[in-house]
């Protein structure tokens, strides 16, 4: 009965004294303070307990007390194991998950720095902190459903349209779940402690498949991927400008990938059970539905088959257990991993070092495949199908793996059945990239020789069959120069292998006995053999690395060599030529001026910088500082150096050379950090110079890199630019502003020499503005579309014009006038129906490395991509208007770059009709992709002026097809009379097709009309 009476007030006492000591606790606090009967610390004794202190807003210590137990599971009347599924520990990690997280996050984290820092708190407690006991409590199946679903329910009430204001810490909550679950999946064993948590002490593999599939749904699936990535999003949306706010990686599909991968390596390390083995082959074939394969074959690569410390035969066992699918999409990348990693750089496997590396290539694929038909039989559809044998790739991934499939017999003869009927067929010949023409060559060269050392008698009845005789005569017979070049070598090599004497095929043809003729024809005598993984790694260790003392040496006894001083020391005899017109002041030679520097200036001493660094004189140093992305300085000069220093490198030496792979990926991959002027011109221009200087390693990678590498929309337009504009600079139609200021002083005459031998510079030197590479806009590329197109329409117009104004008799133009226009230049040139000849200011004698290292390269992996499957990065980009109508327009510049003089001009003109033709549906009648192809269709004609005969006679359902599509392109378009817009530019374009392609088919329709009774 006392306690129901609470005093609510006190009076002192009178004898009490007057000065009282008080705590410095208020009473109200204090009551707040002391232990509730629910509040106060003491273990808990079963499951109930711990989830009603979990309710009831326990304090910090007695929340450790209840994770240190809730994670040993003992408690006095039973055992409990949080990770296993059950009524009671879901609503436990729901508690933990919704309650505890918000509070008690940031101070369990605080703890932990304070108890890592200083091990006090640590001694006291034991080795594991409190971050640590609630992550053990919450890192199982139901903790990451839980933390899903708790970031899913906060991710729709931020999303949600109401009028109400929204609770003030939703995003803190949001961010607070989304550390909770980065750190849950945190670690290369995560997977497999998930995993062993679940299903400890249940055995039986009824027990397992449910759990199995729950696990499988919840990492390879792709919701954490989705759900962290939505509230990601909806954080970076929330927070100001100011924020770092940056991306978690488990909202990152190729970071979760690469974890996945990491995780996976790391389970099948050591020895698993079968019954693993095969969880883990599931969760890989879930994974590869991503969209990230090849990150996730990459790691595994890496650690399960390079890494020494691993047993190979892991990856065996996780690629059995795939299925059939599965497993040729898995050893397709691993193909391409070895490729692009260690056998690219090889170029054509001539150096001493190639067999090694080509052995252990195969040795690495031999790991893999071992001896299963199925998985050889992957091989062989690899070699043999229409988009195969590694398209753009060099020959030596296709020797690794001809190295593995000549070790059975029967498959080495099918590969050669299949690439034979396959390179002998028409259509094929017709249609196919010669980029894939090449590689099929290649494939059937090797395979014959194999085929020849196993089986000679097989061959032998090959060669004496039709399908070798109509192989040979087709390839003949094809109107491509390039096709006719492959059956030329395939003949006389095959032929040199059964026939010997004066029987042997020889067609008398310079090409085949030149430098790559023989090449081709020394294929039959290549045998691979499978070695040691060791030599891929060994590839990698014997690059040499210079310790910074030698490093600085070098770079201070080559700059000693290379400054010159720029006028000799005043000792001696000094003869100096002058003019007459000089006064005699002028004989006397002033001493130059001191650099000024503009920091010297300054009031304050203390803000003037001694320690500035100086530009970049080797390609070693402006990669340091194109890597160091937290420097301004050397970000600045790295950007303003690189073009003229890649110039000035680029054919004196093999520095620019041996790193231009490594500067082009730096190059492409540079964000404006710090936001220079010029940034992204500059960039461009460093590009150029990369691609100008080594056109025919740098054209193929970056057509390369368009396609495979991991790059957003504007870098792969970049990209696109660069291939552009480098094509015209290399054809003469354009000169760079660095190309002089990168010439060494050696190849210079001084000033005033200069004059005397040769003239004024400026007469002598100075460029047409119209053909001076400039600093170029971030449209460069659509700018020399634009005067291209005005190129193309103006001799379009003029006749025109001529047609309305009257006859030829009445014009006031004369011979001098059309003179003096065509040595004005091309765009001027009046175009009419009779031959004129074409004058340029340089000769173009770089038409085939165009087709080569720009053209092919491109179409070739267009056309492959379009054929592959739609999730594949290849056609995922085309999915973008914008960059399909620059991608086309940059076919369109380099077929006219390389001119009406290419030796493969109907190659060309075959293969880029052929693509306008398909990009007309897969850019979904957009209007910027359709002014794309009426452009290049504009290019391709001009540069065909004096071919229409014979593109009449080959193409020619492709021109009727083609000019029914641009007469109802002109019959739709609305253009206004005058106007700028792109619709009027589709119209005027569309009406100078028309007019071309009218022309030839009024003159050559009887060849049409045969073309098309023969369909």
């Amino acid at each position: 009965m006392d306690n129901l009476l609470t005093p609510v007030s006190t009076t002192r006492r009178k004898d009490a004294p007057l000065l009282q000591e008080v705590s410095s606790i208020s009473s109200a606090i204090k009551k707040v303070t002391e232990p509730s009967p629910v509040t106060a610390r003491r273990v808990p004794k079963s499951t109930e307990e711990v989830l009603e202190t979990l309710r009831h807003e326990p304090g910090y210590e007695s929340l450790i007390d209840t994770l240190r137990v809730l994670r040993h599971g003992r408690f006095e009347q039973e055992t409990f194991h949080i990770a296993r599924p059950s009524p009671i520990g879901s609503q436990i990690v729901h508690a933990l998950v919704t309650d505890i997280a918000p509070n008690y996050w940031t101070l369990l984290q605080e703890d932990a720095l304070n108890e890592k820092g200083s091990g006090t708190r640590g001694a006291k407690r034991g080795s594991t902190t409190g971050l640590q006991l609630f992550l053990d409590c919450v890192r199982n199946l139901p903790g990451i459903n839980a933390v899903l679903l708790r970031l899913r329910a906060l991710t729709q009430e931020a999303k949600s349209e109401k009028k109400e204001v929204k609770r003030p810490d939703l995003l803190a909550n949001l961010r607070i779940t989304l550390a909770l679950l980065e750190a849950i999946l945190d670690g290369t064993d995560c997977i497999q402690r998930l995993w062993t948590s679940a299903t400890a002490e249940r055995d039986g593999t009824a027990k397992r498949r449910p759990l199995a599939q729950e696990f499988l749904a919840l990492l390879g699936s792709g919701r954490v991927i989705s759900y962290a990535a939505e509230a990601d999003d909806i954080l970076r949306l929330a927070a100001d400008k100011k924020s770092s706010e940056s991306t978690r990686w488990i909202s990152d599909g190729a970071e979760y990938s690469r974890w996945l991968g990491r995780n996976l390596a790391r389970w099948l390390a050591h020895d698993v059970s079968p019954d693993d083995a095969k969880l883990c082959s599931d969760l890989l074939a879930r994974s590869l539905r991503l969209g990230y394969s090849d990150v996730i074959v990459k790691i595994l690569v890496e650690h399960l088959l390079l890494d020494k410390a691993t047993k190979r035969s892991s990856l065996t066992i996780l690629v059995d257990s795939l299925p059939n699918l599965d497993q040729r999409k898995v050893i397709f990348a691993v193909l391409k991993i070895l490729s692009d990693t260690h056998l690219d750089r090889l170029g054509s496997c001539e150096s001493a070092e190639s067999g090694p590396v080509i052995a252990g290539a195969a040795g690495a694929i031999k790991a893999i495949v071992e001896t299963s038909e199925a998985k050889v039989s992957h091989l062989v559809f690899w070699l043999t199908s229409s988009s195969g044998a590694g398209l753009g790739d060099g020959v030596g991934i296709r020797r690794a793996v001809m190295a593995i499939v000549a070790q059975h017999r029967d498959s080495i003869v099918n590969v050669l059945e299949k690439t034979l009927g396959q390179f002998g067929d028409q259509l094929y010949i017709k249609h196919s990239p010669m980029l894939q023409q090449e590689a099929h060559a290649q494939v059937l060269l090797l395979s014959a020789g194999y085929v020849h050392r196993l089986a000679p008698m097989k061959l032998t009845m090959m060669m004496r069959s039709s399908l070798w005789l109509n192989a040979i005569s087709n390839r003949l017979a094809a109107s491509q120069e390039r096709a006719r070049f492959l059956g030329l070598v395939v003949g006389e090599a095959l032929s040199s292998l059964v026939e010997k004497g004066d029987k042997k095929l020889d067609f008398h043809m310079e090409e085949t006995n030149q430098e790559e003729g023989m090449w081709y024809k020394g294929l039959v005598n290549v045998a691979d053999q499978p070695g040691t993984v060791e030599a891929l790694k060994a590839k990698e260790n014997k690059r040499p690395k210079l310790s910074p003392f030698k490093t600085e040496k070098l770079a201070k006894s080559s700059q000693n060599e290379a400054i010159r001083p720029s006028r000799p020391p005043p000792q001696g005899f000094i003869i100096e030529e002058v003019d007459d017109d000089e006064s005699e002041e002028d004989d006397i030679t002033p001493y130059a001026k001191p650099d000024s520097d503009a920091e010297d200036s300054d009031e304050d001493a203390t803000l003037v910088r001694r320690d500035k660094p100086k530009a970049p004189v080797y390609i070693r140093d402006l990669i340091r500082y194109l890597r160091d992305t937290e420097d301004y300085d050397h970000q600045k000069l790295a950007l303003t150096t690189a073009p003229g220093l890649i110039r000035r490198k680029g054919n004196f030496g093999t520095e620019v050379k041996e790193h231009a792979d490594e500067l082009a990926s730096l190059l492409v991959g540079l964000q404006d950090k710090f936001e220079l002027d010029d940034f992204y011109q500059l960039r461009l221009q460093g590009m150029i110079a990369l691609v100008v200087t080594q056109p025919e390693i740098m054209g193929q990678w970056f057509a390369k890199t368009f396609y495979d590498g991991d790059y957003s929309v504007s870098q792969r337009t970049s990209i696109l630019a660069v291939l552009g504009i480098s094509a015209r600079e290399l054809a003469g139609f354009e000169t760079s502003e660095y190309t002089e200021a990168s010439s060494f002083p050696s190849k210079t005459l001084p000033e005033r020499v200069e004059r005397l031998y040769i003239g004024s510079p400026s007469s002598s030197r100075q460029l047409d503005s119209s053909s001076s590479l400039k600093a170029l806009p971030a449209n460069a590329l659509d700018t020399v579309a634009q005067s291209l197109t005005k190129m193309f329409l103006a001799p379009i117009a003029a006749e025109a014009a001529d047609a309305v104004t009257g006859p030829d008799v009445l014009k006031i133009s004369t011979f001098t006038s059309r003179l003096e226009q065509q040595k004005s230049g091309p765009s001027n040139i009046k175009r009419k129906p009779a031959a004129r000849p074409r004058i340029r200011a340089i000769p173009n004698t770089t038409a085939q490395l165009l087709y080569t290292s720009f053209f092919s390269p491109l179409v070739a992996r267009f056309q492959a991509a379009l054929r592959s499957s739609s999730r594949t990065r290849g056609a995922l980009i085309f999915q973008q208007p914008h960059l399909l109508a620059t991608y086309l327009r940059t076919l369109g510049i380099v077929a006219h770059a390389a001119g009406p003089g290419t030796l493969a001009l109907p190659a060309m003109t075959a293969e880029l009709w052929g693509v306008l033709l398909r990009a007309r549906t897969a850019g979904g009648g957009d209007v910027g992709v359709v002014r794309a192809v009426l452009f290049s269709l504009l290019a391709l004609l001009d540069v065909n002026e004096e071919r229409m005969r014979d593109i009449c006679a080959e193409l020619g359902s492709e021109v009727v097809e083609t000019m029914e599509w641009v007469s109802g392109v002109f019959e739709g378009t609305r253009g206004d009379d005058g106007g700028k817009s792109e619709e009027n530019e589709v119209k005027m374009l569309s009406a100078a097709v028309l007019i071309r392609l009218r022309e030839g088919v009024e003159k050559y329709r009887a060849l049409l009309v045969g073309d098309m009774i023969g369909v």
